[in-house]
């Protein structure tokens, strides 16, 4: 045989040989435990909070004017202006009421002066008891005419009733306004804030006077005021078929103003007869319709679970079955998880 034939199989059977060997250990392949966070379920009411915009007001909003018309003389504020109770604010011409002032007082003085007559004659019998009745009459009716026109007199001018701030000025000097026009509105400043939100038919049968509220307003991003429910129309604003629910506000320092925008959020307390759980909106996936699941965190691994959706609001989702109040839901990481993969906790939702 030729020997370098022999040489080239001894060389393919060592390969042979090497290739049928047991394979090679592979190296370590598997996952690590994904990195998770968890929130713990809650309980809260089975009605969702109602929501609605709205606009912040002064709780008491007072529309001052003049009893009589007459041409506006002098208005001393401006909009947005601080005022003290007793503060002079506006003024009409007082030209034509004093004109009545006078005129009802030389009257009454007449008719003074006639009853003086008439007692001395009929206490001569010149006049009859009727005719001095009369007098009286007359007398009488003249007094009560004087004290109407220096009534009147006296409200010819404008004081602010209470301290406030002046929200919007209606009339300038020199117009011409009318009897009972509104000139100024003032804002009263110990009665506090409301907000004044409408609601439908459906909403407005939930609310009732004292419920809980929260406030949320544009002006100061990020922060929540408590309110409660201070009054509920009974009747529908018939140009848009609503209620206006009034919220009074606590602003603990917060300062508003009448008109910023408001965000309002009512519990009704018939939301307390009965609980739902509630967890984050995170937690929540593959919905479908009111489907949904949710993962758990059991000795280290993630157990899937199905849910049933009651509503959705604020970032948090309502069960009607699936999970109770006190179990511990996988929050951040969710949508990437398996049935039974291997998770690491790294921190409670919110911490």
């Amino acid at each position: 045989m030729n020997p370098r034939l022999t040489a080239v199989a001894l060389a393919l059977a060592t390969l042979n040989l090497v290739g049928c060997g047991p394979d090679p250990v592979p190296p370590d392949t598997a996952a690590p435990p994904t990195p998770v966070r968890v929130a713990q379920a809650t309980r809260g009411p089975a009605i969702p909070p109602i929501t609605a915009d709205g606009l912040v007001a002064h709780k008491d909003e007072m529309r001052l004017s003049f009893k009589l018309g007459g041409v506006l003389r002098k208005i001393t504020v401006e909009e947005g202006q601080t005022v003290r109770k007793g503060q002079s604010l506006a003024e009409i011409e007082l030209a034509e009421v004093n004109a009545q002032v006078e005129q009802a007082r030389q009257l009454a003085d007449k008719a003074g002066r006639d009853l003086q007559r008439g007692e001395r004659l009929h206490a001569d019998e010149v006049i009859s008891l009727e005719q001095l009745e009369g007098l009286r009459t007359q007398a009488s009716v003249a007094r009560a005419a004087l004290a109407a026109a220096r009534f009147n007199l006296g409200q010819s001018s404008i004081v602010a009733p209470s301290d406030g701030v002046v929200l919007r000025r209606l009339a300038e000097e020199r117009e011409l306004v009318a009897p009972g026009a509104p000139v100024i509105v003032l804002g009263a400043r110990d009665a506090g804030y409301v907000v004044r939100v409408a609601l439908g038919d459906r909403e407005v049968v939930q609310v009732r006077r004292g419920d809980a509220a929260s406030v949320s307003v544009d002006a100061h991003a990020g922060r929540e005021l408590q309110a409660r429910v201070a009054e509920v129309a009974a009747a529908a604003d018939p140009r848009s078929g609503l209620f206006t629910v009034e919220l009074a506000v606590e602003a603990a320092g917060t300062p508003l103003a009448s008109g910023m925008i408001a965000r309002a959020r009512i519990t009704p307390r018939a939301a307390g007869d009965a609980t739902l759980t509630y967890v984050p909106i995170a937690a929540v996936i593959e919905g479908d319709g009111q489907r949904a699941l949710v993962y758990l965190p059991a000795a280290g691994r993630a157990r899937r679970r199905e849910v049933r959706i009651a509503f959705i609001t604020s970032g948090q989702v309502a069960l009607a079955e699936g999970v109770q109040p006190g179990e511990t839901v996988i929050t951040e990481g969710a949508l990437y998880l398996g049935d039974g993969e291997a998770i690491q906790v790294a921190a409670a939702a919110g911490t």
